[in-house]
Parts: C-alpha cells; structure tokens; sequence
C-alpha cells in the first residue's frame, strides 16, 4: 500500500509511550497500582465508597506530572514531527491521562479517557486545569458547592470521550498507527478493526491480544521503532 501526502493518519498511543518517560502503568503488580485495587480508584463505585482515597490516589498522579526528571520521550518527539511535517490531517488519539504529547507540542491530540491536570464539576458539569491537590470538600470554583469536584479521568464503565470524532477519523485514515497499548481495554481495542480501510501497524515491545488484526508488527520500544517510523513515513518509504 502506497500512501499519498494527503492521506489522513491516525495515532492510537497507550500506556507503554509513557512507562518509557517513567509513568506506571494500570497493569503493574498484576492489576495493582500503588497497592490499589483498580476497582477502588478508577471506577465510579470506588469514588462514592470512599472519595477521599480516591482523591489522595489522583493527588499523587498529579504531583509525579510536576517532577523535574519526567519529560516526553523520543517517541513523543517523533509524533510531533510526524504531524508538523505531514501534509494531510494526523490526529493523535491517546489512551493516557498525563501531559506528556501536549507538553512535546502535539496539537492534533485527544484525550480519550481524560485528564490528569483537569477537574470537572459533578453539580454544575464546568471543566478546569487543575494542578493542586483536590480534596473531598473543595469548593467548585464556578458553582461552589463542596464535595463537588472530581479528577477528569473517564473511569471504567464510562464512556470516553471524543468517540464520535475518533470513529469518523478511523473510517477514513488510510494510516492507523497503535503505539505501546495493550489490546485489553475496549472500545480502543477495536480501533484497528474500525480502520478497515487502513494500513495498520503495532508497535509494543511484545504482542497483544489485538496484534492479528494488524498487517505490520514493530517489535521494540517505541522510543526506538517510533521516531524510525515516522522517518519512513515523511520519506514516503513505508
């Protein structure tokens, strides 16, 4: 298949782009994530049992965005290039709730399952950037109301966002790229199977559960095989 510099790209990135600038991923210590239960920090239920454990859990991820050593890596770079250099539309759609693509430059980015660095408001639905700690009684800062104000994480058994978006630009791409993402949460674990009409390439550092709904398989840390990637795409070679 020969891609024409008009063509559209889609970018599907996960939690593996990330562990490589140092962030945990849902799926260390089997299924644990700070000694949490996921079903006790990312889920609806966990928040109305106990809000303020889930408050503290969020509170941390929010500080480890803030530390000095933690940047975008190679792979970041490497879609920022990809999408200023393209001539047709690249839409990054990332499964990952950190700063980390915006923060490298991209612009054509959607956040699927939220953000870290905002809030938003149960009682009056108003969204904020947020870089403090949250706690169970602070105010909203629109309608005032306590205990009011949640992470801006969409939780298992919500429904992500942007999906009306991301499933008309996976219809039309002619390149769908999924980059260090696991296969096991769905609906973005049926991307691959939406870009029919796609060249579709995975790169991770071993297979997935959706890797046979791929035609090319990249075998490394997207690190490496990302920034070689997007090279071969902008020479016209891939």
């Amino acid at each position: 298949m020969t891609l024409d510099p008009s063509d559209s790209i889609v970018v599907l990135t996960g939690a593996g782009i990330s562990a490589e600038s140092g962030i945990r991923t849902f799926r260390d210590n089997d299924g644990l994530w700070e000694d949490h239960r996921i079903e006790d920090v990312a889920t609806p239920e966990g928040f109305l049992r106990d809000p303020a454990l889930v408050q503290r859990f969020y509170n941390l991820r929010r500080k480890q965005l803030q530390e000095p050593g933690l940047v975008p890596n190679a792979a970041h770079l490497a879609l920022v290039k990809l999408e200023q250099d393209w001539q047709g539309d690249v839409l990054i759609v990332t499964q990952n709730v950190d700063d980390l693509h915006g923060r490298a430059g991209s612009k054509a980015l959607l956040h699927m399952h939220g953000e870290l660095n905002k809030v938003f408001c149960q009682r009056c639905h108003g969204k904020w950037e947020w870089l403090e700690d949250l706690s169970t009684e602070t105010p909203c800062p629109n309608c005032k109301r306590p205990a009011s104000l949640r992470p801006d994480i969409v939780w298992f058994g919500e429904m992500p966002y942007h999906m009306d978006r991301i499933m008309l630009a996976l219809a039309r791409c002619k390149l769908f790229i999924a980059i260090g993402t696991s296969g096991l949460v769905y609906p973005a674990a049926g991307f691959s199977h939406q870009a029919h009409r796609a060249l579709r390439i995975e790169i991770n550092v071993q297979e997935t559960g959706v890797s046979s709904s791929f035609d090319r398989h990249l075998i490394g840390p997207a690190g490496i095989e990302v920034p070689k990637l997007v090279d071969l795409v902008l020479a016209g070679e891939l």
